[in-house]
């Protein structure tokens, strides 16, 4: 995935702000949110009813939204959801002000929360690709600084702030993600305006929907660039479900020791969206998709031998780091072989794919523990990732993806459409 060397346009700035900030808040509210629900019960089902709660959305509407968003307009889609978002957030903020927040309130916000992430995300998705004209290297470079400041606002500043912010009351940290939205709107609504690729035939909205599903199952590269997630869901799930528990019992690591754990995973995770581009260029796209797919699941297997936490620690940066660069890397692949008028179906069906294998990961971990040993799941989640990375090798291979590359080389066709500016415009758009 070669191109001229160029800069990233002024729009990609603004859109690059706008994602910082609302990661940032983002993380505020990950942190604060579990913690406020702690105020008001201590039953783990209701707890986990809030948590699963912002997951639904995924699952219930993921491809009808993908299908809803290739219809629309997708800034205003997001500058819109973003707003909704920051209104909403105000309720229980208002509710725990007034000492009338309950875990029903909670867990509605977070579906709703939810929901306007789905919108949100799938139309960033869907808008890149037309603001970098399709270019594979740029697409690498953007998605390289988007991964990571997601990572070190939403990992690492966004939590710790909205602990220390719901010591000044339970309404704080909500209300900073509410702002954190509301800017983030602001300056969506400022980046240029990408006409509509050609529309499709009018078609019913269950039928477009299905339609973009079956586009991933019948293309080799995107079927397998949706697989890795949704595999890698259920492995990642299950060492997650048992970290914790393997953390204390088996590296003998307290609260504080398994922060810093945590912390290493997340500095990988920077450093791998660093470095993907340049593995991009040295091995080729699919090639180096296939080594840090292999790199997840020998550093998987390494956390699970690992006798004290001075090798699970970096055995957990090498995985994150793995994860960091796989998720520049393919996301970009898939924005520059996409066709515009279906990249929104593509999108949320990818991240579908990967929402449905999460909760199977849960539960496989926890299935595995209960019967067998606490280490048994990181096995199962390592031999998962390797035997996953040896099925999409081929699907993904440097060969296959440069003819993709070729086969969705712009032409200056409809799906790509000239770039006009807000201020260039003659009226708002809004339609």
């Amino acid at each position: 995935m070669t191109s001229g060397i160029r800069k990233l346009p002024t729009g990609f700035g603004r859109l690059w702000t706008a994602q910082t900030i609302s990661s940032l808040g983002d993380g505020v509210t990950h942190a604060a949110l579990p913690l406020i629900a702690l105020t008001l019960t201590r039953d783990p089902m209701a707890l986990a009813v809030v948590t699963a709660a912002g997951t639904l959305p995924w699952l219930l509407f993921g491809v009808l939204g993908g299908a809803l968003v290739d219809r629309w307009d997708r800034r205003r889609t997001m500058w819109v959801a973003d707003t909704a978002r920051a209104v909403l957030l105000a309720i229980p903020a208002a509710a725990a002000a007034l000492d009338v927040l309950s875990i029903a309130l909670l867990a509605a916000v977070a579906f709703l929360l939810g929901l306007g992430q789905l919108f949100f995300d799938t139309a960033a998705t869907a808008y890149l690709p037309d603001l970098l004209r399709r270019d594979p290297a740029l697409l690498e470079r953007a998605n390289s600084r988007l991964r990571g400041a997601q990572t070190a606002m939403s990992g690492f500043a966004g939590p710790p702030a909205g602990s220390a912010l719901l010591t000044l009351g339970r309404a704080v940290p909500l209300l900073t993600d509410a702002v954190s939205f509301l800017l983030s709107a602001l300056l969506v609504r400022t980046l240029p305006a990408m006409p509509r690729p050609v529309p499709e035939v009018r078609e019913p909205l269950l039928r477009q929907a299905r339609a973009g599903a079956s586009y991933v199952f019948r293309d080799r590269v995107l079927l397998g660039l949706a697989l890795r997630p949704a595999v890698g869901n259920v492995a990642f799930l299950a060492v997650e479900t048992v970290l914790a528990l393997f953390a204390h019992d088996r590296l003998d690591i307290d609260t504080y020791g398994f922060g810093l754990l945590l912390t290493a995973e997340a500095t990988g995770g920077l450093l791998g969206a660093g470095i993907a581009s340049y593995l991009g260029r040295r091995l080729g796209t699919g090639t180096a998709l296939t080594c840090t797919a292999a790199v997840e699941g020998l550093a998987v297997l390494g956390l699970a031998a690992a006798p004290n936490p001075y090798v699970a620690g970096p055995a957990l940066a090498v995985c994150g780091a793995g994860m960091g660069a796989t998720m520049v890397l393919g996301p970009s692949l898939r924005q520059a072989i996409v066709p515009g008028h279906l990249m929104g179906r593509v999108a949320s069906t990818s991240r579908m794919l990967a929402m449905c294998a999460a909760p199977i990961g849960a539960f496989l971990g926890g299935w595995l523990a209960t019967t067998y040993d606490i280490r048994t799941p990181l096995y199962a989640a390592a031999g998962l990732l390797l035997t996953m990375t040896a099925v999409t090798a081929s699907m993904t291979s440097n060969r296959r993806v440069e003819a993709a590359l070729r086969a969705a080389a712009p032409t200056g066709g409809p799906d790509h459409p000239a770039i006009k500016d807000p201020a260039q415009e003659s009226a708002p758009d809004v339609s």
